[in-house]
């Protein structure tokens, strides 16, 4: 995360010893404890949309997120992202513990999609409670989901067409998305202009119909075959 939080980055009111223990349950053995480090470690709210730390900048820290979500993406040098996962409350970011193990810049970049509350644990702090057992293997667990995760996430892109993927895509969120086709590009990896004109193909077929930022399932099962979700 950046090192010199903007205005807008404002302290709440709650206390950091009060993060209930059900998000972060392998804290409770930590040394020291959150209780300890405040208010040193004082929770920050942080309005959507800001980034929270930058693809090849040093770690200043590891993000506990108490309320609201974080997209860790990566970029390619024409601009494009491609989202690896989200972190939301009660998960560890993944990008944040890799570059603190390696003491190496980070391999992503963090954005918020909602307004958020998190705290930030130095790094020198992080590496003290890797030596409780319950926190290291629930950093250890951490790898091999994201691993499992970003297997799929490479066969996918590696294996599958982009119009299964944006048929998978468009699954699973209800008959109605409120979504742009810049934002399906982003999260697909390609460009905008691609994504439209699957859209349209799609629309063409009976599957969908597309308004301003919004499209509607018209044939559901029709899009899950073609996508090959069973």
């Amino acid at each position: 995360m950046n090192s010199h939080p903007d205005p807008q980055f404002a302290p709440p009111t709650p206390d950091v010893a009060a993060l209930p223990l059900s998000l972060y349950p392998a804290l409770a053995q930590v040394r020291p404890s959150l209780a300890e480090l405040s208010p040193a470690v004082a929770p920050l709210q942080v309005p959507s949309g800001t980034a929270l730390f930058s693809e090849n900048a040093p770690c200043q820290g590891f993000p506990l997120v108490l309320d609201g979500e974080v997209k860790v993406s990566r970029s390619s040098e024409d601009g494009r992202s491609l989202e690896l996962y989200r972190v939301v409350p009660g998960e560890l970011c993944l990008v944040s513990s890799a570059s603190l193990f390696r003491t190496q810049p980070l391999s992503a970049h963090g954005i918020t999609t909602k307004p958020s509350s998190l705290i930030l644990i130095p790094a020198d702090i992080f590496r003290r409670w890797l030596e409780t057992p319950a926190f290291r293997n629930e950093v250890l667990g951490l790898f091999a989901e994201r691993m499992a995760d970003l297997t799929s996430l490479i066969d996918a892109v590696a294996f599958h067409k982009l119009d299964r993927r944006l048929a998978a895509a468009l699954l699973g969120h209800g008959p109605q998305l409120a979504i742009t086709h810049q934002t399906l590009a982003d999260e697909l990896g390609t460009v905008r202009e691609i994504v439209t004109r699957l859209l349209r193909r799609f629309e063409r077929e009976g599957w969908v119909t597309l308004g301003r930022e919004q499209i509607q399932i018209t044939n559901g099962p029709a899009l899950r075959d073609f996508s090959h979700i069973r």
